[in-house]
């Protein structure tokens, strides 16, 4: 996308939305009079726009206008509870399909969702395990990521034509609000080339998909480094795929 055509874009919808002030940093020439910082002065041209975000009360233009960018079938990095994730309209298979270009994922493997609420996820879910609701309840909004049968309502490819879905609520505020902004749930997958290292600040997602993405919300360092814990479930059974910031202690502790 030219560099022209992002600004006008850009001051198009913040224009609208009354605000001047959201934007944080921007590939755009001459955006510094809005508060941006420009990558360009450290040497190198700018990609994907930056847009800082308070973590804790995100402003409402800035969270607009990415919800524009995902309703248009765009990926947006964000923060989450733990590292920085990829977002996009689970529903919408060209934005799923640009979601693997981006990280250069596998298609074999699926795309966790990230939703605001337990009834959001009990509606993507076809049948909901008795210990989906006890682990839910338990760590719900967290580091927790739930495997169950999918919905009918996902595209397969979502689920890597597996029929099983990835869930987690967050405790973030930038993705609890996007969420209620964009009117649905977003897929969550952690921002980074596939296989290298997850990213907990807005700078080490340029630094490994800045030529990949149109849109970062920056909301500054994330609290953690370790990506969530996911619990498999199959009726009663349950197991640990991979253990991250909660222990497996901890879930069994929850199931006993």
């Amino acid at each position: 996308m030219a560099e022209a055509t992002v600004l006008q874009s850009t001051e198009h919808l913040l224009r609208g939305a009354g605000c001047c002030g959201s934007v944080a940093r921007s590939r755009a020439a001459g955006a510094e009079r809005c508060g941006v910082n420009s990558h360009s002065a450290r040497g190198y041209e700018l990609s994907a726009e930056i847009l800082r975000v308070d973590a804790q009360s995100p402003s409402p233009d800035a969270l607009k206008y990415a919800a524009e960018r995902l309703l248009h079938g765009e990926v947006v990095a964000l923060p989450t509870d733990t590292i920085y994730g990829l977002a996009a309209d689970p529903f919408n298979l060209s934005a799923v399909e640009e979601i693997f270009r981006v990280k250069g994922r596998p298609e074999e493997r699926a795309l966790p969702i990230l939703v605001s609420s337990l009834d959001q996820a009990m509606l993507l879910a076809r049948e909901v395990p008795r210990n989906f609701l006890r682990l839910a309840e338990e760590f719900w909004p967290g580091a927790l990521t739930l495997v169950v049968d999918a919905s009918h309502r996902l595209p397969l490819k979502v689920t890597a034509n597996t029929g099983r879905i990835a869930l987690r609520w967050p405790h973030s505020e930038i993705v609890r609000r996007l969420i209620e902004e964009f009117d649905g749930p977003l897929t969550g997958t952690s921002a980074n080339l596939s296989g290298s290292p997850s990213c907990t600040s807005a700078d080490q997602v340029y630094a490994q998909l800045g030529d990949r993405l149109d849109l970062i919300l920056d909301g500054g360092e994330t609290k953690a480094a370790v990506p969530s814990t996911i619990v498999e479930l199959h009726g009663d059974e349950w197991k640990i795929i991979r253990e991250g910031a909660i222990s497996a202690a901890k879930i069994e502790e929850a199931l006993q």
